[in-house]
């Protein structure tokens, strides 16, 4: 059942409830130029992969500035809701409001319609936003995420990757987008398997963006003189978690006391 709120539009869609009663407040970066002034996650490495019980999201942490590095520690990687995450990559300010306005947009549709939207319906709701910034694209501000989710249905995991004018694509097993992702999915090449351990999704990912890391200087690795890692998230029957640095520092010194002993 759909309730009116207000004069002209009744559906359960913020984004259009938005654009048609307060269109000042719709992001807009149309008058922005690409450069050297504005945060880039383009140099960037975000990686989304199925496992045994979900599905696992994860990222660099570097944002860059031409040459230069704009942050070392931002977050590319968003609870989208209780059950899908989204990992940005590209331009990093209108990737940040499309993570955000997609949250408002899934909360907004659940109190209108009374039960939340499907992980297919959320994905093609991200593939409608991703259009919608075309424009802005088209100057150099593109925005290309990795989208994933626990489907409650189906039950199990699955993850999408888009394109620049909306198109969407499910993968299967993984993938990876970025200036990185080429060195992350030839790292998870060898290593992914579809019953993958919690344990063993984590250190596939860190051994991933260690890779992808070690060649792409717009990677940011591990850093543990500041005690910065990489984000990773899963989602399960049991909703998003996210995995403490803590484990992830495991990860990262088993990882690399195996290629000391020249074990990998």
């Amino acid at each position: 059942m759909r309730f009116r709120f207000f004069d002209g539009y009744q559906g359960s869609s913020f984004a259009e409830l938005l654009a048609s009663q307060f269109p000042h407040l719709v992001p807009d970066f149309r008058g922005l130029q690409a450069g050297g002034t504005i945060p880039s996650a383009h140099g960037t490495t975000v990686i989304g992969l199925r496992w045994a019980d979900g599905v696992l999201v994860a990222g660099d942490r570097m944002a860059t500035m031409n040459f230069m590095v704009a942050s070392r520690d931002l977050q590319k990687v968003y609870a989208t809701d209780a059950w899908s995450l989204m990992a940005i990559a590209g331009a990093a300010g209108p990737a940040i409001e499309m993570a955000r306005l997609l949250r408002v947009q899934f909360e907004h549709y659940e109190k209108i319609e009374g039960q939340p939207l499907e992980l297919e319906g959320k994905a093609n709701t991200l593939s409608g936003l991703i259009k919608q910034n075309l424009p802005a694209a088209m100057q150099g501000l593109v925005v290309v995420p990795i989208f994933a989710g626990y489907d409650r249905r189906r039950r199990m995991g699955r993850v999408w990757k888009y394109e620049v004018t909306g198109g969407r694509y499910e993968e299967q097993e993984y993938d990876s987008v970025g200036s990185g992702s080429l060195f992350a999915r030839e790292s998870l090449k060898k290593r992914w398997r579809a019953d993958a351990s919690r344990e063993d999704a984590i250190a596939m990912t860190v051994e991933a963006l260690t890779d992808a890391a070690d060649e792409d200087r717009g990677t940011g690795g591990v850093d543990t003189v500041r005690g910065i890692y990489p984000t990773v998230k899963l989602c399960t029957a049991r909703g998003v978690e996210e995995v403490e640095d803590a484990e992830i520092a495991r990860a990262y010194e088993l990882l690399i006391g195996r290629r000391r002993s020249g074990a990998a």
